[in-house]
């Protein structure tokens, strides 16, 4: 099963930027996504296109798009199409290439996007189903090789074992687990929980008394 981020019309309703809810509001979402991952500002942003996605991307904004939800801008913000241009003044260096060949997360509409700075660098792999609605389907961050089993939402939780029961216990108060990984590199740890449903703002915020380093996708 592959991992389903919840549509972005979720967030803010029906109205976005155009011209595509898939290749324009959905590129924003994966944009949002890698972002969340990432917890620090990047000064570098590889993105490659598989697919259609390699051949319509300019036409249909999934560039300024990107870079949209890369900068954290909402998909009706007006500032989207200028994107590009706000990243050269925030300092962040954009660089679009068409691969060849199938994609390797297996959708026509993906992107995998890397990104980095001088003390980290992450790779997303995501691809937009339709209707505003993505899917996050391999995550590299901090030495960690992540392949999310389940349906978004997920909750990733960087931290001690025994974060582990303890954000366990307070999320099964709040929503069904429907999944859960643990990875562990270099004496780190990254716990995985793939929810039943979408998580409110202040559920979020109590998980954070408890472990303060997690991303709420």
């Amino acid at each position: 099963m592959t991992a389903n981020y919840k549509s972005v019309f979720d967030i803010i309703g029906p109205v976005m930027i155009g011209p595509s809810s898939s290749h324009t509001a959905g590129a924003v979402a994966i944009g949002h996504a890698a972002r969340k991952i990432f917890r620090a500002p990047a000064t570098g942003l590889t993105v490659r296109y598989y697919e259609s996605f390699a051949e319509t991307h300019r036409g249909h904004g999934t560039d300024y798009a990107l870079v949209a939800g890369i900068l954290g801008l909402a998909p009706a913000d007006a500032r989207v199409p200028n994107a590009l241009a706000l990243a050269h003044q925030q300092g962040l260096t954009v660089k679009f290439i068409e691969m060849t060949g199938e994609s390797p997360i297996g959708h026509p509409n993906t992107a995998i996007l890397t990104l980095r700075n001088a003390k980290k660098t992450i790779t997303v792999a995501g691809c937009s189903i339709g209707g505003g609605t993505i899917e996050i389907r391999r995550i590299t961050v901090d030495g960690f090789e992540l392949t999310p089993q389940g349906p978004l939402p997920i909750l990733l939780v960087w931290g001690a074992a025994d974060n582990d029961q303890l954000i366990q216990t307070k999320l099964a108060k709040m929503t069904k687990i429907l999944h859960q990984q643990r990875y562990t590199h270099a004496a780190k740890q990254l716990i995985e929980f793939d929810l039943e449903r979408n998580l409110q703002q202040h559920e979020v915020a109590s998980l954070q008394q408890s472990a303060a380093d997690l991303v709420y996708l």
